[in-house]
């Protein structure tokens, strides 16, 4: 479980996370962030586009980023990111903290079969060399979740990019 820090940065709505969380990639560990989101996703599996996506943000000590992209399809209420809208701060640029702390474990899938490839951030400057893990089972959130970000940010995903030539891989 961590303490979080809720921002509508202009974007999107960025969660800051507490120290503590990580995760291990090839023998290199990169610390968890931050978390936001983008309507529709950016990312699509066999051509499908879902409703939304988190991205999940982490850092090494290199400074090298490596993103986990949990895909959003409309279904069920997701506990977690309901927690997230009911600390959504009133105005662009403020950030509000969470009184009670998240365990991010419950906003990833319970199969946790991944693509992965070499690519770049999403947002200005678009800079390459980000390690990106996506979620293969897709997260259910409710159309009522979905409206309260569409309200904010109708459209805020950039353009699906060509693989242009990248290799993706495929988890066991």
């Amino acid at each position: 479980p961590s303490g979080f820090r809720v921002i509508d940065n202009g974007h999107t709505v960025q969660v800051n996370v507490a120290a503590g969380n990580s995760i291990e990639v090839m023998g290199r560990r990169y610390e968890l962030v931050q978390f936001h989101f983008h309507r529709p996703s950016e990312e699509r599996i066999d051509g499908k586009q879902f409703d939304m996506v988190v991205h999940l943000v982490h850092k090494d000590l290199d400074g090298r980023l490596a993103v986990v992209a949990v895909l959003l399809d409309r279904g069920a209420a997701q506990p977690l990111i309901q927690n997230v809208w009911n600390n959504l701060p009133l105005e662009k640029g403020d950030e509000v903290a969470a009184r009670a702390p998240i365990n991010l474990n419950d906003l990833l899938p319970p199969q946790r079969q991944y693509f992965t490839y070499m690519g770049s951030l999403t947002t200005p400057p678009c800079s390459e060399g980000v390690l990106w893990m996506v979620m293969k089972q897709p997260v259910p959130v409710s159309a009522e979740q979905i409206g309260i970000f569409a309200r904010l940010y109708p459209m805020n995903a950039r353009p699906i990019q060509s693989a242009s030539g990248r290799l993706i891989k495929e988890s066991n």
